[in-house]
C-alpha cells in the first residue's frame, strides 16, 4: 500500500502547487444591462465616452435611432443587404459617468473595418464590408454628448477596399493601414498621391485559410513598423518601403484572424530603445477550414525584443489554451489577457468553451512566473468582442455575436450587455495608496520637461510612475494603435504647505516613441494608479 498512498500524496502535493499559483483576483460588474447593439469595435475618447460600433447589415439592432421633432430618424441605404430602410443603430456612444447610451448613426457597413485616433482626438474608421469598403468615417468626440454623430467623407477614400485592415499611428500624425482580404498592400490617411503601396509580405503568408488578417502591426522607437502575420513578422522601413528585417518564425501555430491570438508592445521605457513584443494565443491550424469547433486552441506565448540584433523568440506557456483573447495594457505595465474561447477559431458559431478567466502577464517576472489567473466573468465574450482600458483603471468588455445576425440561440446568444473588470490594484485594501492627481499640464512637447501635482490619502508612498497610456481601437482581438509610454522622473517632492506632492518628469523623446495625440496620464504609487487625466501629446 505505500506507493499508491505516496502517489497519492504526490498527487496531492501538486495540485495544492497549481492552486497556489492561481491566486485569484479583480471583481466584475455589470454596468449597462443592454446597450442595443453588440459592439464589434469599441474606443474610449478623451472626454470619458465609449464609441461602440457594430456592422449595418445584420438587420435591426435593439437600439432604436432617434425621434427628432416628432419624426423617426431612418438610415437609408439601397445597398445595404438586410434593411435598405433601417431605423436602428449600429453605433452607439457610452457615457461613463452616466453608463447612458445614446444611439449614433453610421451610413455605411463597417463590418471588420479598421480605426484609430487622429493627433487631435478625432477618431478616424475605416473600410468595412460591402458600400463601406473603400469608406473613411469621421467621429469628434464632444464634451456635451448629445452633439456629435458620425461623418462619411467625401473628399477622401481608400484606393482599394480594406476589410479585415489594420491602423497604426505614425511618429507625424499620419495613418498607415496595413492589409485586408486579398489585398497585399497598405495606404495613408491623409491619402497620397501613390495609392495603395505594394507590400507583398502580407500575401506571401497567408495559407489556405487566410490567418494574416488584423496584422499586428506596432510602432518602434526606431520609427520602424513590426508587422507579424499568421506566424511570421518583419521590420518594415515604410519610408523607404523596404523591409529591414526578417523575424524568426513563431512557432506553435497561426497567430492572425481567422486563427486569432493577441498581441501587446511592452511598456517603452528608460532611454526608449528597446521594444518587446509578446503574441499569445490562436487557434489550431486548420480549425477554421475545418468548422472543428472543438480542437483546443493553443496555449503558448512567444517574446521577442524586437529592437536585438539577433533577435529570437521566447516560449512561454498560458494557463489555460485561448484564442480570441484581448491583451490590454494596465496603466502599471502589466497585462490582461481577456475574453475569448479554449477551442475553435473565430467566425460565426465556430468556437466553444468560452475562457471566462482573464490572464495577468507580469512581464518583469522571469519565465514560467509570469502568469496569474483571476476571478472569471460569467457573460462569455468570444467572437466580435472588444476590451478596453478606461481612464479610472478598470477594462471595459462589451460585445460578443458568434451569429449572422442578432439572436438569442443558446448557448452564445447576441450578448449586449456591457461589463467592468477591475483588476486587484482597484481593491479597498489599496485605497490608501491611490494617488488623485490634482494638476497635470494641458499639453506636452517632445523632450520637455512638467510638473503634476498629486495627494495621496496615506502617508505611505514611494516607487512613482508617471505613465501615458494611448487610447487604441479595440476590434477582432487586437488593439490597434496600444502603447504605455513611462516617462523619466527626476524627483518627487513634498508639498508641505498643502500636502500635495509635485512630480517632475520629461516627456517622451520623439513622435518615434509616443505618436501625437490624446493620452491617459496616470500617476502610479507602488503599482495603485490614479484616475487618468487626459494630456495631449504635440508636435510643437
Amino acid at each position: 500500500m505505500a506507493a499508491p498512498i505516496s502517489l497519492c500524496l504526490q498527487i496531492l502535493c501538486f495540485a495544492l502547487a497549481i492552486i497556489g499559483t492561481r491566486a485569484q483576483g479583480g471583481s466584475w460588474e455589470v454596468i449597462v444591462p443592454d446597450a442595443g447593439i453588440a459592439a464589434m469595435h469599441a474606443a474610449v475618447t478623451r472626454w470619458n465616452t465609449v464609441v461602440l460600433l457594430d456592422r449595418t447589415d445584420t438587420g435591426a439592432s435593439n437600439l432604436s435611432l432617434p425621434v427628432v421633432n416628432g419624426v423617426q430618424q431612418c438610415r437609408y441605404d439601397p445597398n445595404d443587404l438586410a434593411l435598405t430602410t433601417d431605423c436602428s443603430a449600429h453605433s452607439a456612444l457610452l457615457d461613463l459617468e452616466t453608463n447612458t447610451i445614446r444611439p449614433l448613426t453610421i451610413q455605411t457597413d463597417t463590418w471588420c473595418s479598421s480605426g484609430q485616433f487622429l493627433p487631435d482626438g478625432t477618431l478616424l474608421q475605416s473600410g468595412g464590408w460591402n458600400d463601406g469598403n473603400t469608406k473613411f468615417r469621421t467621429f469628434v468626440p464632444c464634451i456635451n454628448t448629445g452633439s456629435c454623430d458620425w461623418v462619411e467623407l467625401s473628399n477622401a477614400t481608400l484606393s482599394q477596399g480594406r476589410w479585415y485592415a489594420t491602423n497604426q499611428i505614425l511618429p507625424d500624425g499620419t495613418i498607415i493601414i496595413v492589409g485586408g482580404i486579398s489585398v497585399s498592400s497598405l495606404e495613408y490617411y491623409p491619402p497620397t498621391g501613390n495609392g495603395a503601396v505594394n507590400f507583398p509580405f502580407i500575401g506571401n503568408v497567408a495559407n489556405n485559410e487566410g490567418d494574416n488578417l488584423y496584422p499586428y502591426v506596432h510602432l518602434l522607437p526606431s520609427g520602424d513598423l513590426f508587422i507579424f502575420a499568421n506566424t511570421q513578422a518583419v521590420l518594415y522601413d515604410y519610408n523607404a518601403n523596404v523591409i529591414v528585417t526578417t523575424y524568426p518564425v513563431l512557432e506553435g501555430g497561426p497567430r492572425n484572424y481567422p486563427s486569432a491570438g493577441s498581441s501587446v508592445m511592452l511598456a517603452l521605457e528608460g532611454d526608449y530603445s528597446t521594444a518587446t513584443i509578446v503574441i499569445c494565443g490562436g487557434a489550431q491550424y486548420d480549425a477554421y477550414e475545418n468548422n472543428n469547433v472543438n480542437l483546443p486552441a493553443q496555449n503558448s506565448c512567444g517574446r521577442i525584443v524586437a529592437t536585438d540584433s539577433d533577435p529570437t523568440w521566447e516560449m512561454d506557456t498560458m494557463p489555460l489554451n485561448r484564442n480570441m483573447g484581448e491583451m490590454v495594457m494596465l496603466p502599471t505595465g502589466e497585462i490582461v489577457i481577456i475574453n475569448g474561447a479554449q477551442a475553435g477559431s473565430q467566425g460565426f458559431g465556430l468556437a466553444t468553451d468560452p475562457c471566462l478567466n482573464p490572464f495577468l502577464y507580469k512581464p518583469d517576472q522571469p519565465l514560467g512566473s509570469r502568469f496569474t489567473t483571476l476571478n472569471p466573468t460569467t457573460i462569455p465574450r468570444m467572437y466580435h468582442s472588444t476590451a478596453n482600458l478606461l481612464p479610472d483603471g478598470r477594462i471595459l468588455l462589451a460585445g460578443s455575436n458568434t451569429h449572422w445576425a442578432y439572436t438569442w440561440v443558446q448557448p452564445f446568444p447576441t450578448e449586449l450587455r456591457i461589463e467592468a473588470f477591475s483588476p486587484d490594484y482597484l481593491s479597498a485594501d489599496n485605497s490608501d495608496l491611490r494617488p488623485v492627481i490634482k494638476k497635470v499640464p494641458k499639453s506636452v512637447q517632445y523632450g520637455k520637461f512638467y510638473n503634476v501635482y498629486v495627494t495621496v490619502p496615506s502617508t505611505t508612498t514611494g516607487n512613482w510612475e508617471v505613465n501615458f497610456a494611448s487610447a487604441p481601437y479595440s476590434t477582432h482581438s487586437f488593439s490597434q494603435g496600444q502603447r504605455l509610454v513611462k516617462m523619466n522622473i527626476t524627483r518627487a517632492v513634498v508639498l508641505e504647505s498643502d500636502g500635495e506632492y509635485r512630480i517632475v518628469f520629461q516627456a517622451p523623446p520623439s513622435g518615434e516613441v509616443a505618436p501625437p495625440g490624446y493620452y491617459m496620464l496616470f500617476v502610479v504609487n507602488q503599482g495603485v494608479p490614479s484616475v487618468a487625466r487626459w494630456v495631449p501629446i504635440v508636435i510643437s
